[in-house]
C-alpha cells in the first residue's frame, strides 16, 4: 500500500472522529440549565476542575522539557526528532484530558436538568453525548498525533536519502533507514503519551479519592447527613474530583492504552523478520488502517445507543458496544485481504490469521468486559454477597470484597492467557500485537460508555446540592448505577489491552537489543523478574498511602468546619469548599511526582547500571503481577461502590442502616483501589517498556551488544 494513500486514510479517520466531537461539544453547550442555584454550582464544579488541570499541567511542563532535552542530547542528526514527537506526545495526551472534562463539566449540570425536565431518556442522551465525544476526541487525536509525527519524520528523514520520494517511499527507503530513523521517533511520541497518562492519572486519582474518602466518611457516617448534601464542605471537592480523575485522568490513561498499542504494533511489524521489503511495510502500516475502520464503526455504534422511557439504560449502551464490535469485525477480514492476499510470512501467517488475531483481542475485550460486569455489577451473586457480608460490620464488607476481587483475577487472567497463545499460534508475535489491537479497536465507543459514568454520577450529587425532588435523583442514580458497571468494564479492557501491549513492547525491545531467546536461569534475569514483580506493589503503596494522607488532611478540615460553625449543619452558613478543593489539590500536585519518577528511572538505572539481562527480567516481572493486581484492584473496588448502591437503593436496610455504613466503609477502601492505584498500572506496565525501547540503541552501545 502506498504511504500516501496511508497517510490520507489516517488523517481522514482523524477529521471524522476529531469533527463529531466539535459537533457534539457545541450541541451540549446549547443544552439549557435553567436552575440558578445548580448553574452556581455547576460553575463551583468547572471552575475548580480547571484550575486543578492547570495546576497540573504547569507542574509537569519542567518534566517534559527536561526529558525532551534529554532526549535531543543524547541522540545524534535526525533521532533527535524525538525530542520534538515526545512533546508531540505529552500536548496530545493532555489536550486529550483537558477537552474531555471542559465538555463533562458543563453536561453534568445539564444532564441535572434533562432528568428533571424529560426523564431518563433524555438525561441519557447528553450524559452520553459528553462520553461519545470524549472517546472520538481520543481516538482523533491519537490518530491526528501519529499522522503529524510520521510526516515530520518521513520528510526530515527523506532530506538525507538520495532519490526520496514519498509517492515512491518503499522504494526509496530501505527497513535499516525506517527502524533506525523513523521508530525511534515514533517511540518518543509514545513515551510523551505515556509518561503524561502516568502523571494523570495518579494525580487525578489521588485528588478524587482524598476528597471522595472524606466526603464520606465525615459526612455520611460521622454526622449522618445524605451522600452529596451541601452542607459537606467536601462534597464541591468530591464532584471536581470526579473530573480530574474519571474523566482527565482516564481520557489521558485511555489515549495512552489506544496509542501504546497502535505504534507498538508498527514498531514490531519493523523490527520481526519477513522476506520481502514489501511485506515489512505492510506490517507496518496495516495497524494505522484497521484502527481508522474503528473509529468508523465506533461512530456507528455511538448513533445506535438510544434509549426508551423507563428502559434500563444498560441495555442502550450494551447495544451501541456490540453494533460497533460486530462492524469492525465485518471490516477486518476485507482490509486484511486487500493487505495480504496471496502473501504469507512467519512460516504461512496470511490474511486470515491476521484477522482472526485482531477479532481474537476484540472478543476477549468483550468478554473481559463480561467477566467485570459479572463481578462488579448490581444485582449480582458476588456483589450480593458483599452486600450480605455489610450485615455484620465492615470487617466482614472488607474480607468479603477482597475475595471477590481476588476470585475475579482467575477468569480473567485466563482469557488474557488464551487470546496471548491463540493470537501468537496464528500470526506470531505480530498476532499478539495485532490482538491487543483489536481489544481497543473500538475504543471510541468504549471509552464513550466509560466516560459517561462520572458525569451521570455528577448529576445525580448536583441534583442533591440544587434541592431537586427526590424522583430527579432517581432517575440520576439509576443512570449511576449503570455508570459504576461501565466504568469498571472500561477498566477491564484497559487492563486486558496493557497486558497484551506489554508483551508486545517487551518483545519489541528484546528484538532492538538483539536477544534472540531469554535464558530464565540467568541469575540477572531471575533476580529481574522478582524485582520487578514488587514494582507494582511499590507504586500502588505509593498511591494509596498518598490518598490515605490526603483523606486524613482532609477529614480533619471537614470536622473542624462542623466544630467550629455549627451553622454548617444547620443550614444557616455556608461551608468553605474553596479551603476543601486546596488541600486535595496541594496532595494530588506533590504526591504524583514520585511514582511517576520510579516508573521513568527504573529501566534506566536497571539499564545502565547492572545490564540488558536483569531489565529484561524487571519487565517480565513488573507485567506479570501489575496485570493480576490490577485486575484485583479494579474488580474489588469495583463489586464494593456497587454493594453500597445496592443497600442504598433497597427498602429494608437503606441509607443511614449499619449495613449501609459497612458498605460505605468497604465502599472507600475500594475508592483508591479502582480508581487511583490500579487503572495507573496499565500505565505503569507500558510505560517502563516504552522507555526501554526508547534507550534500547543506547544500552546496545553502552554494553557493546
Amino acid at each position: 500500500m502506498k504511504i500516501e494513500l496511508v497517510l490520507f486514510i489516517a488523517i481522514l479517520g482523524s477529521a471524522i472522529a476529531l469533527l463529531y466531537s466539535f459537533i457534539r461539544t457545541k450541541w451540549i453547550f446549547k443544552q439549557p440549565i435553567e436552575n440558578e442555584k445548580l448553574k452556581q454550582i455547576n460553575g463551583f464544579v468547572a471552575e475548580g476542575a480547571m484550575a486543578f488541570l492547570m495546576r497540573e499541567y504547569k507542574t509537569l511542563i519542567p518534566f517534559a522539557l527536561i526529558v525532551a532535552a534529554f532526549l535531543a542530547i543524547a541522540n545524534q542528526g535526525y533521532i533527535r526528532l524525538q525530542s520534538v514527537a515526545f512533546l508531540i506526545g505529552a500536548t496530545c495526551s493532555a489536550l486529550a484530558g483537558f477537552f474531555g472534562m471542559r465538555v463533562a463539566t458543563a453536561a453534568n449540570a445539564r444532564t441535572t436538568t434533562a432528568a428533571a425536565k424529560s426523564g431518563l431518556s433524555e438525561a441519557l442522551k447528553i450524559a452520553f453525548a459528553s462520553g461519545s465525544m470524549m472517546g472520538m476526541s481520543v481516538v482523533g487525536l491519537g490518530m491526528l498525533g501519529v499522522f503529524i509525527v510520521l510526516v515530520l519524520a518521513i520528510m526530515l528523514v527523506g532530506l538525507a536519502i538520495p532519490n526520496f520520494s514519498i509517492m515512491n517511499f518503499t522504494q526509496t527507503i530501505t527497513i535499516e533507514q525506517f527502524d533506525q530513523t523513523i521508530l525511534p521517533i515514533l517511540s518518543g511520541f509514545a513515551l510523551g503519551m505515556s509518561s503524561i497518562a502516568l502523571f494523570a492519572r495518579v494525580g487525578g486519582g489521588i485528588f478524587t479519592k482524598a476528597a471522595d474518602v472524606g466526603a464520606d466518611l465525615v459526612g455520611k457516617v460521622e454526622a449522618g447527613i445524605p451522600e452529596d448534601d451541601p452542607r459537606n464542605p467536601a462534597v464541591i471537592a468530591d464532584n471536581v474530583g470526579d473530573n480530574v480523575g474519571d474523566v482527565a485522568g482516564m481520557g489521558a490513561d485511555l489515549f495512552e492504552s489506544y496509542v501504546a498499542a497502535l505504534v507498538g504494533a508498527m514498531i514490531l511489524g519493523a523490527v520481526i523478520t519477513v522476506e520481502t521489503l514489501s511485506m515489512q511495510f505492510k506490517l507496518i502500516f496495516l495497524p494505522i488502517i484497521l484502527c481508522v475502520a474503528g473509529i468508523v464503526c465506533s461512530l456507528v455504534g455511538i448513533l445506535a445507543v438510544k434509549a426508551k422511557p423507563d428502559s434500563n439504560p444498560q441495555t442502550a449502551l450494551n447495544m451501541g458496544t456490540f453494533v460497533a464490535a460486530i462492524l469492525t469485525t465485518a471490516l477486518t477480514f476485507p482490509i486484511c485481504y486487500f493487505f495480504f492476499a496471496g502473501e504469507t510470512f512467519n512460516n504461512g501467517s496470511g490474511y486470515l490469521h491476521i484477522s482472526f488475531a485482531s477479532i481474537i483481542g476484540l472478543a476477549t475485550g468483550v468478554g473481559i468486559g463480561l467477566i467485570t460486569e459479572f463481578f462488579t455489577g448490581t444485582n449480582k451473586k458476588p456483589v450480593e454477597s458483599i452486600v450480605k457480608a455489610c450485615e455484620t460490620g465492615p470487617a466482614t464488607t472488607i474480607i468479603t470484597g477482597i475475595g471477590v476481587g481476588m476470585l475475579s483475577c482467575l477468569p480473567a487472567v485466563v482469557l488474557v492467557t488464551a487470546a496471548i497463545i491463540s493470537s501468537y499460534l496464528l500470526a506470531g508475535l505480530y498476532g499478539v500485537a495485532i490482538g491487543g489491537l483489536g481489544m481497543l479497536l473500538t475504543l471510541g465507543i468504549q471509552l464513550a460508555v466509560d466516560a459517561y459514568g462520572p458525569v451521570a454520577d455528577n448529576s445525580g450529587g448536583m441534583a442533591e446540592m440544587a434541592g431537586f425532588p427526590k424522583e430527579v435523583r432517581v432517575i440520576t442514580d439509576k443512570l449511576d448505577a449503570v455508570g459504576n458497571t461501565t466504568a469498571a468494564i472500561g477498566k477491564g479492557f484497559a487492563i486486558g489491552s496493557a497486558a497484551l501491549t506489554a508483551i508486545v513492547l517487551f518483545s519489541t525491545f528484546k528484538e532492538i537489543i538483539g536477544a534472540k531467546s531469554i535464558d530464565i536461569t540467568n541469575i540477572y534475569v531471575v533476580a529481574g523478574i522478582i524485582f520487578g514483580a514488587v514494582i507494582p506493589y511499590l507504586f500502588s503503596s505509593l498511591a494509596m498511602t498518598a490518598v490515605g494522607k490526603a483523606a486524613f488532611s482532609m477529614i480533619e478540615e471537614v470536622r473542624r468546619q462542623f466544630r467550629e460553625k455549627p451553622g454548617i449543619l444547620q443550614d444557616k452558613e455556608l461551608p468553605d469548599y474553596k479551603r476543601c478543593v486546596d488541600i486535595s489539590t496541594a496532595a494530588a500536585l506533590k504526591k504524583m511526582l514520585l511514582p511517576g519518577v520510579i516508573t521513568v528511572a527504573t529501566p534506566i538505572l536497571v539499564g545502565f547500571t547492572i545490564g540488558v539481562e536483569m531489565l529484561v527480567g524487571v519487565l517480565i516481572g513488573v507485567t506479570a503481577s501489575g496485570v493480576v493486581l490490577a485486575v484485583f484492584m479494579a474488580n474489588s473496588g469495583g463489586a464494593w461502590d456497587n454493594a453500597k448502591k445496592m443497600i442504598e437503593a433497597s427498602k429494608d436496610g437503606g441509607k443511614g442502616s449499619p449495613a449501609h455504613k459497612a458498605a460505605v466503609v468497604g465502599d472507600t477502601v475500594g475508592d483508591p483501589f479502582k480508581d487511583t492505584a490500579g487503572p495507573s498500572l496499565n500505565t505503569l506496565m507500558k510505560l517502563m517498556c516504552i522507555v526501554s525501547i526508547v534507550i534500547a540503541p543506547m544500552l546496545k552501545n553502552f554494553w557493546g551488544l
